[in-house]
């Protein structure tokens, strides 16, 4: 395997690998399913993974080309000098998965079981070490090769150091490094420093990324001559952001310049590769219980391969299969009436390192609603409910007394008991809708991390086949139909809340929840390894929960008197509207009524088109009366009423009962799982579909405003869909015409009608805009003919036309309804996956399932992206006086104060724009607009 070197001083023709072990650890644990030894349940996957990825590096590397030294790197688990210089270093990266945290370890027994040198040192990370150690093999005259892809280490390439990413075997040299980051490798620290990390959470400069940077750098030669000179540059925002924040800049070069010159307490020749010993190798793959590797190991080393007992009769999945096929018995689960046994169960918890929790509360609104009880498990079948305010009174009391019923914990006491082990970082809280939970201990003091989301695991592996709401995913996946609320909690008028459940009953019914959330858990977890979407969990689903829950317990600011005043303004022009509306109909009627409009229409008037329902009475939806509408005046007039009669009771009447009394904000609800693309849902009330299109609606979002001393920012991309249809189906002229900016739908209909740019006229633009965002909806011929209210023929020879200038769209769609046909489910540009269940389905259903799923790529991207945006703002913006309230598909809403609306949309803007990277590089530029106003209207 290895190549006795018996000269082991390093100097000219020797070959030095620096390998990165954490990239090598956390690669295997993302690459690879989860995987347990069976004799006892350890985590060992990324461990696996590791010696494999070892191992390969060690046979793929022999020949003249072969290393003469070698060692692993590792990070160490504690703080580095960085946090000294900027304490909110690396702040945002969230904690290592809890079955990664054991493995740790692992992997530096197995580097030293290859007799690799094993390197970590404290308060160092791993690149400061690598880069001393490429600094010393380069000055003695050797050649070095940093095995990583990290775009840190770039920094140090150049002068016989290379770098190698073994996952794409490609070496990176100075080349490479310029295709990076657009300078060489001796600029790269200048780069970083303007550009920031808002992985490492290094600050940079707000407003400006890579491509800038690197422009600013090749101009003024350096990061220093840029800063001393930055009155010179002529963008006035760019110029104000280098002179405004050069400390801040100053300070991130110190952060992303690598330690060059560390102590260490060895030497390059103490790395000499040398031979494995056969014995302490395969006994530790034996200890790890890796039958293939070890075949592999001793094939190489040309020893007998060891025997690796089973040392239990059932592996651990078995085991884990056998934990779930425990009956459920809703008698087994323990009431926990007082504190000593709450603190019994702590104790259980901190010994298992995760629990499923549960909350039981008086309603549905996690504003309003009083925290009634919480349940707990931790091994399936074994949970438990912990009463704390249920009433004394029967639920058929009419009296409703008040006082507590007894035999409870009482709730302060118990909550300060729960509240260290619901916010250790140490233990790992799972629920089904998280949020919810989140958002009521959030309002008793209580913040719950980490987390996991048995909805959003669902989610992310069965999105658009089924909804994910517990019962379903009970009967689905356990085969267990729960018991349901509603004989507790009755219906109608004689409906109680939660507090008035006889504490035994509504033991058995909450302690169920939660030993159904686990069972869920420990089914879904290793299913999204095995499914290629834990990545889409961890970086889409699971952190946005957080974020939410802030998002809307601040809420928005919402002016009852604005509502009051449209909405008798609205009465007064439906009034004025049903007088033109009877004196048209020659009668009085109920224009609310779809029956007497019905007769009017098609009994008195005559007008054609008229259908009547299984009841005999006229139908009059919305396309019925648009038709009619080029007909007659009366039809258009209705059109009017319904829709300022909807904006009355949907918004402006309804608006008013949604305001806190005691924050005076409207606190909307965002559903995570609500639609299959990933899309987020708007929900009491829904925020999303207040319409824009008329002046009406537009007046709506005057109501929305900001308190006293701060303004509304409104950042919304640019045509996000269309960008992304761009670049996924590689249509070179939307591509030129983004990449040059464009006006998208007057570049469209230059390409489509032969008309250009400088005689475009609104008419034609219209037309292309019209077909630029039908197409992404699957839009056909008779709906683009409505939408245009010109002739059928004449608009399908647009889509035609379409097409024929645009072949990569038709293609795109071909061969993604072929890829639905064949896997059962489209994906996003990020790894998300959209089921289409009904797309081999025939009859009316077929079309909108291949229109759902053209459209599915495209709006699921664009939602991912702006989940990305969100994950990253709060890090991003939280040394500035602004906080994110609302998310309304393409568009985050902001609250600020008004001396840091500039530096706002500056910091917002970037994280918005460079949301894609560095997972996808999209061929076209995201591009975000910004308004600002005392209302939601003036702001966009």
């Amino acid at each position: 395997m290895g190549q006795l070197i018996m000269d082991t001083s390093f100097g000219k023709g020797c070959h030095l690998h620096l390998i990165d072990g954490s990239a090598f650890i956390f690669r295997a644990y993302h690459a690879l399913p989860p995987l347990t030894r069976k004799s006892d349940g350890l985590p060992v996957g990324a461990v696996s993974g590791f010696v494999n990825m070892l191992f390969k590096q060690v046979e793929d590397n022999k020949g003249p080309d072969a290393p003469t030294h070698v060692a692993v790197i590792f990070d160490h688990s504690g703080k580095s000098f960085r946090h000294d210089i900027f304490p909110d270093y690396k702040a945002n990266r969230p904690p290592a998965p809890e079955d990664l945290r054991p493995q740790f370890p692992l992997t530096r027994d197995a580097t030293r079981a290859f007799n690799i040198a094993c390197v970590e040192i404290e308060n160092f990370e791993a690149d400061d070490i690598i880069a001393t150690l490429a600094r010393q093999g380069r000055e003695a005259g050797g050649r070095v090769t940093i095995i990583s892809s990290d775009k840190d280490m770039m920094q140090l390439v150049g002068g016989g150091v290379e770098m190698l990413d073994a996952m794409k075997n490609k070496r990176i040299d100075n080349a490479g490094v310029e295709e990076k980051f657009g300078v060489g490798p001796e600029r790269v620290i200048d780069v970083q420093a303007l550009a920031g990390d808002s992985v490492d959470n290094v600050p940079g400069a707000p407003g400006i990324g890579i491509k800038t940077a690197a422009l600013l750098i090749n101009e003024y030669g350096d990061l220093d001559s840029l800063l001393a000179r930055a009155e010179e540059i002529k963008q006035p925002k760019r110029r104000e952001t280098l002179i405004n924040f050069a400390d801040q800049i100053r300070v991130s070069r110190d952060l992303v310049t690598l330690d060059q010159n560390m102590e260490l307490d060895f030497t390059l020749d103490d790395l000499a590769v040398k031979d494995p010993e056969a014995d302490a190798l395969l006994g530790f793959l034996t200890e790890m219980e890796f039958r293939t590797i070890s075949r592999r190991v001793a094939d190489a080393l040309g020893v007998e391969a060891p025997v690796i007992e089973e040392k239990v009769a059932a592996s651990a999945e078995e085991a884990q299969q056998g934990a779930e096929e425990v009956p459920f018995d809703a008698e087994k689960y323990e009431c926990v009436r007082d504190l000593p046994a709450l603190q019994a169960w702590v104790e259980r918890i901190y010994a298992r390192g995760y629990v499923a929790v549960d909350t039981e509360t008086t309603g549905l609104n996690e504003m309003r609603a009083d925290l009634v009880g919480i349940s707990l498990c931790v091994t399936p079948g074994e949970a438990c409910y912990i009463p704390l305010t249920h009433r004394a009174s029967a639920s058929d009391d009419l009296f409703g007394s008040d006082a507590l019923a007894e035999g409870q914990c009482g709730e302060r006491e118990a909550l300060a008991i729960l509240k260290s082990v619901l916010e250790d970082p140490s233990v790992l809280k799972i629920g089904q809708n998280m949020k919810y939970d989140a958002k009521i201990f959030s309002r008793y003091g209580i913040e719950v991390a980490p987390i996991d989301d048995t909805m959003l695991m669902s989610y992310a592996l069965n999105g658009g086949a089924h909804n994910h709401g517990m019962d379903l995913l009970s009967e689905r996946y356990l085969g267990h139909a729960p018991i349901p609320i509603k004989p507790l909690l009755g219906s109608g008028k004689s409906a109680i809340t939660f507090d008035k459940v006889a504490i035994d009953e509504a033991t058995k019914y909450a302690a169920e929840d939660a030993d159904i959330t686990l069972r869920l858990w420990k089914q879904f977890k290793p299913q999204l390894h095995r499914s290629r979407v834990t990545t889409v969990y961890e970086t889409l689903e699971r952190p946005l929960v957080p974020v939410l829950k802030r998002m809307e317990m601040s809420g928005i600011k919402v002016d009852r008197d604005t509502l009051s005043r449209m909405s008798n303004a609205f009465a007064q022009k439906m009034a004025g509207l049903e007088a033109e509306i009877h004196e048209l109909a020659g009668e009085t009627f109920n224009v609310g009524s779809p029956a007497q409009l019905g007769d009017i229409l098609f009994e008195k008037m005559g007008l054609s088109g008229g259908k009547k329902g299984k009841t005999g009475k006229y139908s009059t939806p919305a396309d019925v009366l648009e038709d009619l509408a080029t007909e007659h005046d009366l039809p258009g007039r209705v059109i009017d009423w319904r829709q300022l009669s909807k904006l009355k009771s949907t918004y402006t009447d309804s608006l008013q009962e949604h305001i806190h009394p005691d924050t005076g904000r409207v606190h909307t609800s965002y559903s995570i799982a609500g639609a299959n693309t990933g899309r987020l849902a708007s929900t009491d009330p829904n925020l999303q579909n207040i319409p824009v299109r008329t002046e009406e609606g537009r007046r709506i979002r005057e109501a929305f405003v900001a308190p006293e001393g701060r303004v509304l920012l409104s950042l919304d991309y640019s045509q996000i869909e269309l960008r992304i249809l761009a670049h996924i189906a590689d249509i070179p002229q939307l591509k030129q015409a983004f990449a040059e900016g464009q006006d998208i739908h007057a570049a469209t209909a230059s390409e489509m009608f032969g008309v250009p740019l400088d005689e475009m006229t609104p008419d034609v633009r219209r037309q292309a805009k019209a077909i630029n965002f039908g197409v992404i909806y699957g839009i056909s011929g008779f709906g683009l003919a409505r939408n245009l209210r010109i002739p059928r023929a004449e608009a399908q020879g647009f889509i035609d036309r379409y097409f024929e200038r645009f072949p990569g769209i038709k293609d795109y769609m071909d061969a993604t309804v072929a890829f639905a046909k064949e896997n059962g489910h489209v994906q996003t540009l990020f790894g998300r996956k959209i089921h289409t269940p009904e797309i081999n389905a025939r009859g009316p259903h077929a079309g909108f399932a291949k229109r759902a799923a053209i459209n599915a790529p495209i709006q699921g991207t664009a939602a991912d992206v702006i989940r990305r945006a969100m994950v990253r703002m709060e890090a991003a913006i939280a040394d500035l006086p602004a906080t994110m309230l609302l998310q309304v598909h393409d568009e985050l809403i902001f609250e600020v104060d008004q001396d840091a609306i500039d530096a706002t949309i500056a910091r917002v803007r970037d994280v918005m724009e460079s949301a894609a990277d560095p997972a996808v590089h999209l061929d076209v530029p995201l591009v975000v607009d910004a308004g600002q106003g005392a209302n939601w209207a003036e702001a966009h």
